[in-house]
């Protein structure tokens, strides 16, 4: 058995304390297996229950939007929709609405990255990556330099 690997019971006992049949006493209908290292595979399940599931095209379709959410955080972080001219009130709430966004998907990406897959983590730093590139190094750069 491999240590890095625990399957979990998910009940519903709110007193605490797990059923009889949890964990080494018994069968229990709804086990889920978690890793506590990365792994390399298209069967993962991230962010929404039983997505991406088997399929190796909904798999690839799930590191694309990875991708695309690190891509826009990196978006948000990097992009002021701001003029100085503008309504100060109106503009705080602009920035606080952007943050907003940026924070939740930012923890959308933590959250996938936390399903230990490889495939998973690889795309989201590359999405980050390439929206630091896009964002700060070449479309907001002032001058010809990095920005």
């Amino acid at each position: 058995m491999d240590p890095y690997r625990y399957t979990t019971t998910i009940h519903h006992n709110i007193s605490g304390m797990p059923p009889p049949n949890a964990p080494g006493g018994g069968i229990h209908p709804h086990h889920k297996t978690t890793f506590l290292h990365f792994y390399w595979g298209k069967n993962a399940e991230f962010l929404f229950s039983g997505w991406p599931g088997n399929s190796s095209g909904m798999y690839a379709l799930a590191l694309i939007f990875v991708f695309l959410l690190a891509f826009f955080v990196e978006l948000l972080s990097h992009f002021d929709l701001i003029k100085p001219s503008a309504n100060r009130v109106a503009s705080a709430f602009l920035q606080t609405g952007i943050y907003a966004v940026r924070a939740g998907l930012a923890y959308m990406v933590m959250l996938a990255v936390m399903s230990y897959n490889g495939g998973v983590f690889l795309a989201a730093v590359a999405g980050h990556a390439v929206g630091f590139f896009v964002f700060k190094c070449l479309v907001f750069s002032k001058g010809s330099g990095f920005g």
